[in-house]
């Protein structure tokens, strides 16, 4: 008995084989060139999800046809019209999209108007992200997303939108796998090594030297009762302010097409500020809102946090209404990012990423750990990537007093302005002058605070930096990830003796920098991690390590 490609089936319980990619034209094996698969189409449910994808872009234009039309027959003849196109052209983009890998690389062809073919090389590949929105979760459908490390441009990336589960988990473990296998050859290649990794026949698992690890291995899974955190998140507190400034907004957008004269929607905001009582209210409301649609958002994007080593990635697995599973290849991380708000560090939780070469919408794809206990985060990271550097140096006094006054003297400079206006123009203006001191008096421990948080370290194989306040971030990057630094004074920084020292990385977000060191302790710092970059431009050796 024989499956469809004339191999014997694989035995039932046991793992599908990954099949070795065809040998493309001109090129073959030792075994003369395996059976070729014909090219593959997305799952057929994607004729559903399709045109239900485009309904947010056709709704207004449809809308427009039936109340022009008074919801004649002719109307709805043409709104009818205008469903059945977009399901034809999701029938052809469908038909004309086909994936196969070819020899070393996957190739995506489209054929709808002109013939256009997307490659990817297989040892380019450093990531595959599968997600599954609800619809697709629903049908049994999913998306991958190959990256390629080409810096996060969608256009020289791959995406199939719309491949069956089992066929997205098949495809994520071949062409990681295979990833790793060309990691190994390039590897013993660089190191002169006499044997080489030769391509297994077609139906084989690949075989390379590579590190022997466990399979898998969880790290860390995220508690459900964590997710009470969530509302310490202020990017997940502002939701519902976002939801009312959404509703205005398609009010407004939406009023010609639905019939609602703009007049009536700015009448009833000139209403709502005339009672303020009412006003009052609806902030009251929306401020209660605040926490508890930070834990809902948090619990759609974090449900079941879940991060395991696998074969050499590290995989993050979240999301309630969308599944979604991010690889990332271990040997690219070159470090890590602690973020804690003002608010997550007086509950002692933080936020961490990875920083890891060529990876797009790092943001995103990047996150180690969700809003988590610091101690916690702190033995997860130093597991999947390594330890913190606890201990950093401080930054001189100096810095102690900028900081002091780019948090009070703006404010001070408001309050003068608005004291002037209020004793000669109108006393409306005591309220933002009052406002304006209150919140140079907060400046005061604002300021004392970022000073505090400033520091800087190295240990010999990573430097770390630090800063900030309401949003207080270290990164800890290894040495070999540094490919530059760049010192900045500005004027005010030159009469106090101080700069900016940033070290470049081919990774994260490109460059982190510590803020307002002493001229002698930058220079010190940058050459202690790197000398001999340094040596051709000192005079002399730095003697101080502060």
């Amino acid at each position: 008995m024989t499956g469809q490609d004339g191999r014997p089936p694989h035995p039932p319980g046991e793992p599908a084989p990954v099949p070795w990619p065809r040998t493309g034209p001109g090129q073959s094996g030792d075994q003369g060139d395996p059976p070729v698969s014909p090219p593959l189409r997305l799952s057929p449910k994607v004729l559903l999800t399709e045109p239900i994808k485009m309904l947010p872009s056709l709704f207004l234009p449809l809308a427009g046809v039936l109340f022009v039309g008074g919801f004649s027959p002719g109307s709805f003849f043409w709104a009818a019209l205008g469903v059945a196109g977009s399901v034809a052209y999701a029938v052809v983009r469908w038909a004309t999209f086909t994936y196969q890998v070819v020899g070393d690389r996957l190739e995506l062809t489209r054929a709808l108007v002109s013939r256009s073919v997307r490659t990817i090389p297989l040892e380019r590949v450093r990531g595959v992200d599968v997600s599954n929105p609800p619809l697709h979760r629903l049908l049994g459908i999913a998306v991958l997303k190959i990256d390629t490390g080409a810096g996060g441009e969608d256009k020289q990336e791959g995406e199939l939108d719309g491949v069956t589960v089992a066929e997205a988990e098949r495809l994520k473990a071949m062409l990681l796998r295979h990833a790793r296998a060309g990691a190994a050859r390039r590897t013993t290649d660089l190191e002169g090594g006499p044997e080489t990794v030769a391509a297994p026949a077609y139906g084989q698992e690949v075989s390379a030297p590579v590190r022997h690890a466990p399979a898998e291995r969880v790290l860390f899974v995220v508690p459900r009762r964590w997710l009470a955190y969530g509302p310490l998140s202020g990017a997940y507190l502002l939701t519902p302010f976002a939801l009312a400034a959404g509703a205005v907004g398609l009010a407004f957008q939406w009023g010609n097409e639905l019939r609602i004269d703009g007049r009536f929607v700015v009448g009833a905001g000139e209403w709502i500020w005339d009672h303020p009582v009412v006003l009052l209210v609806a902030l009251v409301l929306l401020v209660l809102a605040m926490p508890v649609a930070g834990g809902v958002m948090y619990a759609v994007f974090n449900w079941d946090f879940t991060l395991r080593v696998r074969e050499g990635y590290l995989v993050a697995e979240r999301g309630l209404l969308t599944r979604r599973s991010v690889s990332l290849e271990r040997r690219r991380v070159r470090g890590f990012e602690l973020v804690e708000g003002i608010a997550e560090r007086w509950a002692g939780v933080a936020r961490a990423w990875a920083v890891v070469t060529g990876l797009g919408d790092s943001q995103t794809r990047g996150q180690l750990l969700p809003v988590v206990p610091k101690a916690k985060a702190l033995d997860v990271i130093g597991e999947a990537v390594g330890p913190a550097i606890s201990r950093l140096r401080p930054h001189p006094p100096v810095a102690r007093r900028r900081r002091l006054f780019r948090a009070v003297f703006p404010w001070l400079l408001v309050a003068v302005c608005a004291g002037a206006a209020a004793l000669t123009w109108s006393p409306l203006w005591w309220m933002p002058t009052v406002a304006a001191l209150l919140l140079a008096v907060l400046g005061v421990p604002l300021g004392l605070d970022r000073y505090r948080s400033l520091g800087h370290a190295y240990d010999g194989t990573r430097l770390s930096v630090r800063s900030g306040s309401l949003r207080r971030s270290q990164a800890v990057i290894e040495e070999r990830a540094v490919v530059g630094w760049k010192l900045t004074q500005t004027p005010f920084q030159r009469q106090a003796r101080v700069l900016t020292v940033t070290a470049g990385v081919g990774a994260g977000s490109g460059g982190y920098s510590a803020f307002d060191v002493g001229e002698t302790q930058g220079v010190a710092f940058a050459a202690e991690v790197t000398p001999a970059w340094l040596a051709p431009f000192l005079l002399t050796e730095p003697q101080e390590r502060k």
